[in-house]
């Protein structure tokens, strides 16, 4: 039984956004105590980021919203509270750290809260210190934000949290954009935080390997915003597995890999599925010392690339590829000598690329590698130098936005950066406007767009009134519409739910299949290990290697050298079982 009082009681709460047609989430209750991380998980449009807002009163004092129902933190009601007095005791990081950060220096932008809160001045540099240091980002206190990657911005963003000690945080994916240095950096500090047992956490977060080294308690929500399961975090995933699956939540990658082992006969039924690599690792282990034959059986599975273990062990002595551009004919985009400063700072170092057509590639890197500013350049976002980039014959460095739009559509890692109309329907036909296609085609294929990507109840809805997962999904709409023969996607899968980030990724091999060369920029190991063709790894503004997915990842040492580490899965696991699950997902 607690003894404690909760931080956080919710009780009946449905929010309506102005404009919406049901509330979402939808008759919610729960309470938040001390020394919780509360794990929240749901289809993308079921309401988490929404809630999070009303846990802090930004929505309804600040977002225009219906409220039925209450909210208290600290036994203060966020409905009527002013948001200012709430920050002492609840501290929010968003989706998109670009919505909180106001100030000229890292430093000062950790300090603005705590000098307006009066704290003094010793103080405020105490904490400042502590918190850009727990976020190992005390070296750069003197940059302004702007100068960060998209991770680093991200860190900067839980820094100002953390500084100001409010018992109860509310984070809303914070790791989206992070490497898995970044990720270990911050639920460190989260953890040491909520380890003193005097403060909580409520999380959104689709990344659960990382999540389960701390979460709690998991709180799911499903497709109409209600509230589905609530309980002890491995109770919930392994106990409803299988309605998670099927409402669209994402699961751990090892829960996911022992189902699927599961229905092959590998993984034994009374052996409970595994939530960590770790606990998959283990299972298996006694699989193959209970079952005689588990070893031969998963000894003679092939390679994703149809190699046996003798030549991956050859590509693995050998692959190791300094890059060297091709110059192949088949390359659809290049770049020679390809030089991008921001300001005075250098960001890409004479860069030398090909990217060939037909291609599924992926460019990865630390936090800080360039990634985004490569991708920029190529698609011509960013205008390169001329002579530098070319794009199946075009240089973006001088060619008309509509010339552009004919060759290359470009999904931004923010969607709003990208969205200008005031409907999801404009924002959809703003592109065949361009290229001046009649207006009976507009309408139809702005229609078919809607219906692929779940669109068509929002079709008069502005663009930034839809839920994060919905906002990702026009933006890779508005980029797709136009047919081109290069699609660039700057963290496609962010704020998606299971569902919805399967049904994009199987898009884009379907249009690689039918010869539209993909680009993305990802943290995401995993994805990058079975769903890629090429793979281009960044370090420090410079090609570290590239080349085909396959070798890249049976190059022993090569991501470490990057700054990187192997998907947790292929970390903890043996290659024999690594080679069953990838032919399972093929």
């Amino acid at each position: 039984m607690r003894t404690s009082a909760p931080l956080l009681r919710v009780r009946d709460l449905s929010l309506t956004h102005a404009g919406a047609t049901r509330p979402s989430p939808s008759s919610v209750s729960f309470d938040v105590h001390p020394g919780e991380v509360v794990l929240v998980l749901g289809p993308s449009g079921s309401g988490k980021s929404t809630l999070t807002l009303a846990l802090n009163g930004l929505l309804p004092q600040s977002v225009p919203a219906v409220v039925q129902g209450t909210v208290e933190v600290g036994g203060r009601s966020t409905i009527t509270t002013p948001v200012a007095e709430l920050s002492t005791t609840v501290a929010m990081v968003f989706q998109d750290p670009d919505a909180q950060l106001v100030t000229g220096t890292v430093f000062d932008e950790v300090a603005f809260a705590l000098e307006n809160l009066l704290f003094p001045v010793a103080e405020v540099v105490e904490r400042a210190e502590q918190a850009l240091r727990r976020v190992s980002l005390w070296d750069r206190r003197s940059w302004n934000p702007d100068r960060l990657s998209g991770g680093g911005r991200q860190r900067l963003a839980i820094a100002c949290a953390l500084a100001v000690g409010s018992p109860l945080i509310v984070l809303d994916e914070p790791t989206a954009n992070l490497d898995p240095q970044g990720i270990d950096d911050v639920y460190d500090a989260l953890s040491d935080l909520v380890a003193a047992g005097d403060h909580a956490i409520v999380l959104v977060e689709h990344n659960l390997d990382a999540a389960m080294r701390f979460a709690t308690r998991a709180l799911v929500l499903d497709q109409q915003g209600r509230l589905a399961f609530d309980g002890p975090v491995a109770e919930v995933l392994r106990g409803h597995t299988e309605e998670l699956v099927a409402m669209g939540v994402w699961l751990p990658a090892a829960t996911l890999a022992g189902r699927m082992l599961r229905a092959r006969g590998i993984l034994p039924e009374d052996v409970p599925l595994p939530l960590t690599p770790e606990e998959l690792a283990a299972a298996m282990a006694e699989a193959d010392d209970n079952k005689a034959d588990t070893g031969a059986h998963l000894q003679g599975r092939s390679t994703p690339a149809g190699r046996n273990a003798e030549e991956s062990s050859d590509i693995r002595a050998s692959a190791l590829h300094l890059y060297q551009p091709s110059g192949a004919e088949h390359s659809i985009v290049r770049a020679r000598g390809l030089t991008v400063k921001r300001g005075r700072q250098e960001i890409l170092h004479g860069i030398d690329l090909d990217i060939p057509a037909g291609s599924l590639t992926a460019i990865i890197g630390a936090n800080g590698a360039g990634k985004t500013t490569l991708i920029q350049s190529l698609a011509g976002v960013i205008a390169p130098p001329k002579r530098q980039v070319t794009i199946d014959g075009l240089d973006p460095g001088t060619a008309s936005p509509r010339d552009l739009a004919a060759r290359i559509g470009f999904v931004f890692q923010n969607p709003e950066h990208q969205f200008i109309a005031h409907t999801v329907f404009d924002e959809l036909a703003h592109g065949l406007t361009l290229l001046h296609t009649p207006e009976h085609e507009i309408r139809e294929r702005v229609g078919e767009m809607l219906a692929r990507f779940g669109l068509e109840a929002k079709a008069d809805v502005h663009p930034f009134l839809l839920s994060g997962g919905e906002k990702r999904r026009l933006s890779v709409g508005t980029a797709l519409i136009t047919h081109p023969r290069v699609l660039a996607l700057d963290e496609p899968t962010f704020g998606q739910d299971r569902a919805r980030a399967a049904e994009l990724l199987h898009l884009l091999t379907e249009l690689q299949a039918e010869g539209t060369t993909i680009i993305i920029v990802t943290h995401d190991l995993q994805l990058v290990a079975d769903q890629t063709t090429h793979t281009v790894i960044l370090a420090e503004g410079l090609v570290h290697a590239a080349g085909l997915t396959a070798e890249l990842f049976a190059t022993e040492g090569l991501f470490e050298s990057a700054g990187l580490r192997l998907p947790m899965l292929h970390r903890a696991l043996t290659p024999r079982i690594r080679r069953t699950l990838a032919e399972g997902m093929r």
